[in-house]
């Protein structure tokens, strides 16, 4: 036993056995093992001339879970070494590649539309939208019930009009206090939580601002006409002279609403100016701290989460210091006949030197505001410049210094006669003289005016807003016109109103027409301020829902065509052919090969040859729209279109020539945001 002990580590020597390296398991080696094993007779030596590190190298491959050691001999080799390095500068180069595309779109592509360009703007005159709690007058708790039919209708936008504290003499515009809510509309909390609501569903307001004058009730009239302190001359005042017992004014200017604009006060023993009604002294914007009143008003309501301003009446603001008469129309009329505002030249009372400089600091603290991306604040000036355009362009500012995003547009409204030539003649006014690069507005409607149904026809309220929603620009739709509502008939309105509001206008501001129920939906309560159109039954938005050929169906179809395509959206305008029947026109984008092309009847039955018109037109186009809603989807022949009266169609057609690179219409064409689109990466880009 002793023996076979002392000789097994000899036979082990003599064996020659391979050393095992504990990290690799070598399967080949394992199989000859097995094979040797079974072999009867085993050599008892073996002298092999194995070199170790030829061994390692042949037997060492990578596995998973290496140690760092093992690792770091295969990553010297070459065939590692240069393919980790390929991958390197490919990623590199695919990161280079990214950032230089991202800043390559980002330099290429066009302005987006702000929220205020993208979509309608929907005016609400409160006291006639909603009443929530059965006092017969429409509140600021009823405008947040409706908020579903802003939406209903792809609208973005709410302007509400004057809601401050206030007499409510001329509906309101005089404020009493700048800082609180009238009673009539409810509360400061009933506004905060209208604001939220707005926002919680993606929509923005903008709400009125009338910096002109207050009423006489506003403390601010009552400590000036007391002389008291800072505010002795926050108004205009001027002596007066006595004659026989009637005061004789310091000159002969006049109010808007007709006679003398100086009004004698027998506190202050003076006469103070007003443009407008009697209980609304006018402010001295010349006083640098009523300017500083009116942008602590602005930052206030801003603070309140509003997100742009209507600013009325501002070309007001400033008066002549000299107090010269004003001179009359007609020279041969006899001054102490003149009582009418529209009889005399408004050369001292109106647009004075500096006016805009004060409508430019109104921008300046607005964009404070606005330094967040999507928080722009909106400013509009809404001045109706009926007879001077170029006065009314001033408002849009300069290239290089901002005032108002835009002024508000009222030519559609002053047409004096309806016809194919008339619409082109009040679009044309506004787009040969919007400075380059600004954005236009249409409105068809306003608290201030009449209906489109009673100022026009019934028979035209669908091609108009058919106008509205695919002119190039920000369309303004007062509430009720997307139904069609009217006026109400004068007779309806009672002695008791007319007598609380002498100079206001009430016929287009009738209550909202809900439904079918007493008082259209509009009141719970027994009554309205105003009666309720008797029309309310057929024409109210509850049944309009159900109508696929009603005035609001198409109302909704043409918002949403103008939010999806982009020729509408932002694209040319062309003018194709008016007469005293139809205006045509075509929306065109660069890139895009489809064109959108409207024919608007504005007088009576035609046919109309456009082919001949543009040659290059292709001979059938496709009905996309049509107020008559039977016809949408017919294909039509472009040298035999007929239109009756009122009646619109938005034909849609493909083109390699657009018409706005044609040039035989070559400013007839108009483009205020341009861009252009590419097929092949689907985005827009500016440089055409």
């Amino acid at each position: 036993v002793e023996v076979e002990a002392r000789s097994l580590p000899m036979e082990l020597g003599e064996k020659g056995g391979v050393e095992n390296n504990g990290f690799v398991q070598n399967e080949a080696f394992d199989d000859k093992e097995t094979e040797i094993s079974s072999q009867e007779e085993i050599p008892k030596t073996c002298n092999v001339d194995v070199d170790p590190v030829a061994v390692e190298e042949t037997v060492l491959k990578p596995y998973a879970g290496m140690p760092k050691e093992v690792l770091l001999k295969f990553s010297s080799q070459a065939r590692y070494r240069v393919t980790r390095e390929i991958l390197f500068w490919l990623i590199i180069a695919a990161a280079v590649a990214l950032v230089s595309a991202t800043i390559a779109i980002i330099a290429l592509s066009p302005k987006c539309l702000e929220w205020w360009q993208a979509g309608p703007i929907y005016q609400i005159y409160p006291r006639s939208f909603k009443d929530s709690n059965m006092d017969g007058n429409g509140d600021l708790k009823g405008i947040q019930e409706k908020l579903d039919h802003i939406t209903y209708l792809n609208i973005k936008t709410i302007w509400i009009t004057s809601f401050f504290k206030s007499p409510l003499k001329d509906l309101g515009y005089g404020a009493e206090d700048f800082y609180d809510i009238d009673p009539i509309f409810g509360s400061m909390r009933d506004f905060e939580n209208l604001i939220a609501a707005i926002h919680d569903k993606g929509l923005k307001v903008i709400m009125d601002l009338i910096p002109n004058h207050t009423s006489d009730k506003h403390q601010w009239f009552q400590l000036s006409r007391n002389r008291t302190g800072k505010y002795t001359d926050y108004y205009i005042w001027q002596d007066c002279t006595q004659d026989a017992g009637s005061v004789i004014p310091p000159n002969n200017w006049l109010s808007v609403f007709g006679n003398s604009s100086w009004q004698f006060d027998d506190v202050r023993m003076q006469c103070y100016f007003h443009q407008f009604g009697k209980e609304q002294p006018d402010l001295n914007f010349r006083n640098l701290a009523v300017q500083q009143e009116i942008h602590d008003i602005i930052k206030f309501w801003l603070n309140k989460g509003v997100d742009g301003f209507s600013f009325s009446t501002v070309k007001f603001l400033l008066e002549a210091t000299h107090l010269r008469d004003e001179p009359p129309v007609n020279k041969s009329q006899n001054g102490v006949i003149i009582t009418a505002y529209s009889q005399l030249y408004h050369d001292y009372t109106t647009t004075q030197v500096g006016l805009h400089d004060i409508i430019r600091s109104f921008r300046h603290t607005m964009d404070e505001f606005s330094r967040e991306p999507g928080r722009h604040r909106f400013m509009g000036s809404d001045d109706n410049e009926k007879e001077d355009i170029e006065a009314t362009m001033m408002y849009y500012g300069t290239t290089l210094i901002q005032e108002a995003d835009f002024p508000f547009n009222f030519n559609l409204i002053n047409m004096k006669n309806l016809s194919g030539n008339s619409i082109f003649e009040a679009v044309d006014l506004w787009m040969k003289n919007m400075p380059t690069g600004k954005w236009p507005n249409w409105a068809v409607g306003s608290p201030n005016a009449a209906r489109i149904s009673t100022r026009i026809g019934k028979e035209y309220i669908n091609v108009m807003n058919m106008l509205l929603l695919t002119l190039p620009g920000t369309p303004v739709t007062y509430y009720g016109e997307e139904i069609g509502m009217e006026n109400i008939a004068s007779e309806n309105v009672s002695e008791e109103y007319v007598n609380s509001d002498p100079v206001a206008t009430f016929p287009e501001k009738s209550p909202m027409q809900w439904d079918g129920n007493i008082n259209a939906g509009f009141t719970e309560g027994n009554s309205s301020w105003l009666p309720v159109n008797s029309d309310y039954e057929s024409v109210n938005v509850e049944i309009q829902m159900t109508w696929s050929n009603s005035t609001l169906s198409l109302y909704r179809a043409l918002t949403s065509l103008r939010n999806n395509e982009l020729p509408i959206n932002r694209g040319w305008m062309c003018y194709i052919w008016n007469d005293s029947n139809v205006f045509v026109y075509v929306r065109e984008l660069d890139g895009l090969d489809r064109v959108f092309m409207m024919v608007l009847n504005f007088g009576q039955e035609a046919t109309t040859d456009l082919k001949a018109i543009v040659p290059n037109l292709p001979s059938e186009a496709v009905v996309r729209l049509s107020t008559h809603f039977g016809n949408a989807g017919q294909v039509v022949d472009t040298k035999l279109i007929k239109t009756e009266m009122g009646e619109g169609l938005v034909l849609e057609y493909k083109t390699a020539k657009p018409v706005h690179t044609l040039e035989a219409f070559q400013g007839k064409c108009f483009v205020a945001e341009k861009a252009c689109y590419s097929r092949a990466l689907n985005l827009l880009y500016r440089n055409c």
